[in-house]
């Protein structure tokens, strides 16, 4: 029993044995079979050297040569608006009017009393001429007449203040009262700002204080329209550095003419300078960017053809699509400036013919 037992495991296993070789015989084949896909395709560039001019970066925020928020003087009632929001007004112009019935009426009696000082002091030079008065009379009538004629003026002054101009020219902003609004002295009315020409305040630390000269030339953009630049000059330098941050506050002023440029932007400023630097550069697309650091795959001769091996380095300043590279790479180099996602350290690649999609626009 026991023998016919070993002998049925026996032929089992035989059995299993055969199958599973036969299997492994078949798998294999079918192996060998597979064609072996070519290297992947690649584009490559060079690392090449340019003169770069320098320049200084820093950022500000756009700053009106003068801004205000227009607002009364006096208290009253808004009896009339003579702006739209958003107007562009000249220097003198009306903006509104408070309510001045009272101040008139008021204005009326002074002017009567004023009058009748006015022929006191008449009589009393007639008299004063013929010694029917004493010179301290005269003198009082005379007071008199003039403190009368200073609170006249003085009323007219205030109603003249009911009267809201434009202290200069520029643009105003949205109104911020209605008709028969109660104002109290220093509610705002509107905003207003002088548009043309403007300031961009910007700041930069203070070891480059002696690059820095009134009338240089400066170049910002701004988010709103992006890819434009706007060119201007410095015209002033604040006297003192900032303790707490150890930079100096530099003013451009920049021709406004289209008014694109409003108070309050933000604005990356450029300040170039009279001096160029010798640099590394590769096109941006040939660079991984990781959060362990920047990378490229560097492509090195091979006895098949071409190897990628993966290098860490170092990049700097961005440049119409070009990077600078400050330590990895040397001159002359050769990346692949596309179809690094296939790729992997050590791999053999097949070069195209062709440059990268972005050098092929750029050699047009």
């Amino acid at each position: 029993m026991i023998k016919r037992f070993a002998l049925i495991i026996f032929l089992s296993l035989l059995l299993f044995g055969g199958l599973f070789s036969w299997k492994f015989f078949q798998i294999s084949q079918a192996i060998k079979n597979i064609p072996i896909p070519p290297p992947p395709v690649v584009a490559a560039t060079t690392v090449q050297r340019s003169d770069w001019q320098s320049y200084l970066s820093g950022v500000g925020s756009l700053v009106a040569v003068a801004g205000i928020e227009v607002n009364s003087e006096v208290a009253g009632k808004v009896k009339a608006i003579h702006f739209e929001s958003g107007q562009s007004i000249q220097k003198g112009q009306l903006l509104a009017v408070l309510d001045t019935s009272t101040d008139d009426a008021e204005l009326k009696g002074l002017e009567a009393a004023y009058q009748l000082e006015r022929v006191k002091f008449a009589r009393s030079q007639q008299l004063i001429a013929r010694n029917f008065i004493s010179k301290s009379d005269y003198d009082l009538n005379k007071s008199t007449l003039d403190e009368a004629k200073a609170i006249v003026e003085a009323k007219k002054a205030a109603i003249e203040k009911k009267r809201i101009v434009a202290p200069f020219a520029g643009q105003l902003g949205i109104r911020k009262v209605n008709l028969g609004q109660y104002l109290a002295p220093g509610d705002a009315i509107v905003p207003l700002q002088q548009l043309q020409p403007i300031y961009a305040d910007f700041t930069l630390p203070e070891q480059h204080l002696a690059s820095l000269n009134v009338n240089q030339a400066i170049s910002l953009t701004v988010q709103a329209f992006p890819g434009q630049t706007f060119e201007g000059r410095i015209t002033a330098i604040n006297s003192g550095i900032d303790v707490a941050t150890r930079s100096v506050t530099i003013r451009a002023t920049l021709d406004n003419a289209e008014r694109l440029l409003h108070p309050g932007m933000f604005v990356d400023v450029q300040l170039q300078l009279n001096e160029t630097k010798s640099v590394l550069t590769v096109p941006d697309t040939a660079i991984s960017y990781n959060p362990y650091g920047d990378s490229v795959f560097v492509i090195e001769p091979d006895k098949q053809g071409f190897k990628v091996q993966l290098k860490q380095i170092v990049t700097g300043e961005i440049r119409e699509g070009r990077v600078e590279v400050v330590k990895g790479l040397n001159e002359n180099d050769r990346v692949v400036s596309a179809g690094q996602v296939k790729l992997q350290n050590g791999m053999a690649v097949t070069l195209d013919k062709k440059p990268a999609p972005g050098e092929r626009e750029s050699a047009e």
